[in-house]
């Protein structure tokens, strides 16, 4: 006991713990390597059908060795899911802003309406249909698309929520925000099928588009 006490009487301040070496963080030629095998992984599940998506040919696609490929994603899911992530920006950013910006519940409203009128580029529109496809075989590329989708649909139920508040009196949203929400999924079914596109598969005998007509008829029965 008395080496104890001795030590602590020499010792008032504890010593100082170590300092943990912070984790180095990804060099940009790693950033650069792993943004070409994403691209690469884009170029091939847009591309035709009959080629096999595959962690070689993505590699062979972008320059990149095997080895190197695998060190940035374990397997194929792992890329699917970065194309996930990566297509993010370009289809669901923009319904978000569409929807957040300022303006009345009409005015968001319209927002919305020109930019689902607007047509879809074909890469993306291929890309979602690979990603469909890959979700039917792999339960972790579905829990990934899935979440997208889930984020996709929230924005149609946060453009009712616009109406509810300016209208008050306990409106629910959220069947609104679905309901249109499945009509546009159901539009662009439609639209993968061959038939009609852009603004002609959504004009009513009106001029009005459907989509626009659909959210003014929800609104005022609400």
């Amino acid at each position: 006991m008395a080496p104890m006490a001795a030590s602590a009487q020499h010792s008032e301040v504890p010593p100082a713990p170590p300092v943990r070496a912070p984790r180095p963080r990804a060099s940009a030629k790693g950033e650069q390597t792993r943004a070409r095998l994403i691209a690469a992984a884009r170029t091939l599940l847009a591309g035709e059908p009959g080629e096999r998506f595959t962690t070689r040919n993505v590699a062979a696609l972008s320059g990149v060795s095997h080895g190197m490929c695998h060190y940035h994603f374990q397997d194929r899911t792992d890329l699917v899911l970065a194309v996930i992530a990566d297509i993010h920006p370009e289809w669901i950013t923009p319904l978000e802003e569409a929807v957040s910006g300022p303006g009345t519940f009409a005015e968001r409203a319209e927002r919305v309406v020109g930019l689902l009128g607007r047509p879809e580029g074909a890469e993306l529109s291929h890309l979602h249909s690979a990603l469909h496809w890959h979700a039917l075989n792999d339960a972790r590329v579905r829990e990934g698309l899935e979440a997208e989708y889930r984020r996709w649909r929230a924005c149609f139920v946060a453009l009712f929520q616009v109406l509810a508040d300016e209208r008050g009196g306990g409106l629910d949203p959220r069947p609104l925000g679905l309901a249109v929400a499945a009509a546009v999924d159901g539009l662009a079914a439609m639209e993968s099928l061959g038939g009609e596109t852009g603004t002609e598969a959504v004009s009513g005998a009106g001029g009005e588009p459907v989509l626009r007509t659909l959210i003014r008829t929800l609104a005022a029965g609400a």
